[in-house]
C-alpha cells in the first residue's frame, strides 16, 4: 500500500508558504506520493486580470510548483472569500480524500488572519471523519469510503498569531533547512502573486517574507529553518505523531 501525504490549503500558493519543506522532505526521503490541494483557484488573487484568467493562471503556477517535486495538484474549485461549510464543499472535499487517499493530510490552523483559511481548516476537519463513513455518502461514492481517518495535522497560521495578534505557538518543528531552496524555488512558481501581495498586503517579497518565517521558526528550534505544525488529537484521530515519527520532532523555544 502506498503512502501519500496531502496538503489541502485554501489558495493555490499556502501550501508553498506553510509546509511544502515537510513534504519535499516526506518525498525525497521516504517516497511518499505527494498531493497539492487548494480549495479555490485564487480567482481573487489579482489587480490586472479578471477572475476567470487569474484562476487559469493561478492553477497552472500550482501544477507547475507541485511537479517540481514530482506531485500533483489539485483544485477543489470553490471561490475566494467564499469557502464555507456546505453540503456542496463537504462533498467535494470528501470525494478528493477518496480519490487520493491519503495517509496524513496538512491543512491550515483553525485560526488564522484569512477566512478562507479558518474555512478550509474547517472543511478538512469535518471531511477527515466524514470520508471513512459508508452512510455519509451511501448510494453517491464515487470511490470507496477511506478505511480509517487519517492524521491529521494543522500548519502555523501565517505569521503565528490569531485576529487578536496573540500567538499561537507550533506543537512541533520540522527541520526544513535543506528543503528551503526547493521550497524557494516552488514558491515562486506563483509568479502571478507577487503584484498582487504588494498591492494588496504590503508585501513586495512573499518568497523572503515565507525564508524569514522558517528562519525564526528555526532559531526556536536550534536549526536553521523550520516548519511548525500542530497534530488534532481528538477522539477517534490517530494518536501517534507519524509526522514526528517519520522526519523527527523538535519543541519550539517558547517566543
Amino acid at each position: 500500500m502506498k503512502n501519500v501525504a496531502l496538503a489541502l490549503i485554501a489558495h493555490p500558493d499556502d501550501a508553498e508558504f506553510l509546509c511544502v519543506g515537510t513534504m519535499i522532505r516526506l518525498q525525497k526521503e521516504h517516497g511518499w506520493e505527494i498531493h497539492l490541494a487548494s480549495m479555490t483557484p485564487g480567482d481573487c488573487g489579482s489587480t490586472e486580470y479578471p477572475p476567470d484568467e487569474i484562476a487559469r493562471i493561478r492553477r497552472a503556477e500550482g501544477t507547475e510548483a507541485a511537479k517540481k517535486i514530482g506531485g500533483i495538484y489539485h483544485c477543489v474549485e470553490e471561490r475566494d472569500m467564499r469557502v464555507n461549510v456546505t453540503d456542496a464543499s463537504l462533498d467535494r472535499v470528501v470525494n478528493l480524500l477518496t480519490e487520493v487517499r491519503p495517509r496524513l493530510i496538512m491543512t491550515h490552523s483553525p485560526d488564522d488572519y484569512h477566512p478562507d483559511h479558518e474555512m478550509t481548516s474547517r472543511i478538512v476537519r469535518a471531511a477527515t471523519f466524514a470520508a471513512p463513513i459508508p452512510n455519509f455518502l451511501y448510494g453517491r461514492w464515487k470511490n470507496p469510503p477511506l478505511e480509517h481517518i487519517p492524521h491529521l495535522y494543522y500548519c502555523d497560521p501565517v505569521e503565528g498569531k490569531d485576529i487578536f495578534g496573540k500567538p499561537i505557538p507550533a506543537g512541533f518543528c520540522v527541520d526544513i533547512s535543506k528543503q528551503i531552496d526547493l521550497k524557494r524555488e516552488m514558491l515562486s512558481c506563483h509568479h502571478s502573486q507577487r503584484n498582487w501581495l504588494l498591492k494588496h498586503h504590503g508585501v513586495d517579497n512573499f518568497v523572503d517574507s515565507m525564508q524569514e518565517w522558517a528562519e525564526a521558526q528555526g532559531k526556536l528550534c536550534g536549526v536553521p529553518f523550520a516548519e511548525g505544525f500542530r497534530q488534532h488529537l481528538g477522539h477517534s484521530y490517530p494518536q501517534n505523531n507519524l509526522l514526528g515519527e517519520l522526519l523527527g520532532s523538535i519543541t519550539p523555544k517558547a517566543r
